[in-house]
């Protein structure tokens, strides 16, 4: 994932809670439980151990933890085996590993990113 996209790093660290929405200008780690919409300009990576009850929106993604809303990625969402996911995803680049979970729709819309699927017998 990029860096450098011009705003600051925001670290929620285990143990920390955040209630209401937050807008970041950089990327956003999050390995505590934040209620509320996040959106960030940057790239989000949230932990293994996070809880999310949110909206989330960044330009690239990697879940480990628990995501109960929806979720819109502009470019590529990476989804690790300890993902779990309530909620819509939107994303034009998708890599889920074998144990993730999504309990909702996934939107892959076409345009900006040109999706790489691996074995896609069409």
């Amino acid at each position: 994932m990029a860096k450098g996209n011009g705003g600051g790093d925001t670290i929620i660290a285990e143990g920390v809670k955040v209630e209401g929405d937050f807008t970041s200008n950089g990327n956003v780690t999050i390995e505590g439980n934040v209620t509320g919409n996040v959106a960030a300009t940057g790239d989000i990576f949230i932990g293994e151990n996070a809880v999310i009850d949110a909206d989330v929106s960044a330009r690239n993604a990697v879940i480990s933890g628990r995501v109960k809303g929806n979720v819109r990625i502009d470019d590529k969402t990476e989804l690790t085996p300890s993902s779990n996911i309530e909620g819509d995803l939107e994303t034009h680049v998708l890599s889920v590993s074998p144990g993730a979970q999504v309990n909702g729709r996934i939107v892959m819309p076409e345009g900006k990113a040109k999706p790489a699927v691996k074995g896609d017998e069409e």
